[in-house]
């Protein structure tokens, strides 16, 4: 595990959240929208270091206290350590976002055994391992956030034939939501899972972009500051009684 860090005097006004998937996309929007707020950040990326580069450039501009951390949270030590380093750099986790998460279209029966564990690896399984690492001491600040991201019609249970595994994982994201939100409710804890639609994350052909919008009913395709927007208001005080909660940002699309 490679770390990068800001000045490691803690300021204990600040929350503290620990983001994955954190230096792109939506992850990266998140980070820099909580920055920009005050929070301290804690980034996790697994293989995007040009990404993570800028990213620090950005923070480190903004005077944010941050750190960024190269972790694999696939495996649940490197995911136990991860929480420790953070919780012994600031003190204790506030949020837990959890923006990790890999995707790849294949046809079930052409799908390999290696490709179809990765879903689960890397979409479902970290979830699970930090939501508990995090939880201990969120419990005795009885204070606490934890969000997940989905995937916009996956409590529909339909059949997904090319994107089968990484449907079931998300699946696998919404029931754990919702289990751990019964858990830790009656620790001050509220868990709730984001699903996106088409969110354009500046690396999609536009070409492509323009067929989805047949089928959005908003008209248009998202932005990684509609998945801030539902994120702000999760780590709210507005949203304390908002647990278990599935936010669908889709723009009607898949709904």
């Amino acid at each position: 595990m490679e770390e990068k860090s800001s000045s490691m005097i803690q300021n204990t006004a600040s929350r503290v959240a620990l983001i994955t998937g954190g230096v792109r996309g939506i992850g990266r929007a998140v980070t820099l929208a909580l920055a920009r707020r005050g929070w301290i950040v804690a980034v996790c990326y697994r293989k995007s270091e040009q990404e993570a580069s800028t990213l620090e450039a950005e923070l480190r501009a903004a005077g944010a206290q941050f750190m960024l951390v190269r972790s694999d949270v696939s495996s649940a030590p490197d995911a136990e350590n991860l929480v420790r380093g953070v919780e012994e750099n600031y003190g204790r986790v506030d949020a837990l976002i959890n923006c990790a998460g890999s995707y790849h279209r294949v046809h079930l029966l052409q799908e390999s055994v290696q490709g179809w564990r990765e879903m689960f690896d890397n979409n479902l399984h970290p979830v699970f391992y930090l939501s508990r690492a995090v939880a201990p001491a969120m419990m005795r600040l009885k204070w606490g956030r934890i969000i997940n991201f989905g995937m916009v019609n996956a409590d529909q249970n339909t059949g997904q034939p090319y994107v089968t595994a990484h449907y079931i994982s998300k699946i696998g994201v919404i029931v754990l939501t919702r289990s751990l939100a019964k858990v830790l409710a009656p620790h001050g804890i509220t868990v709730n899972s984001i699903s996106p639609g088409f969110i354009d994350t500046g690396g999609i052909p536009q070409e492509e972009i323009a067929r989805w919008l047949q089928s959005i009913p908003a008209g248009y395709a998202g932005s990684p500051e509609d998945a801030v927007g539902a994120v702000l208001f999760l780590l709210s005080e507005e949203a304390r009684y908002v647990n278990g909660a599935n936010i669908q940002v889709s723009g009607a699309w898949g709904v």
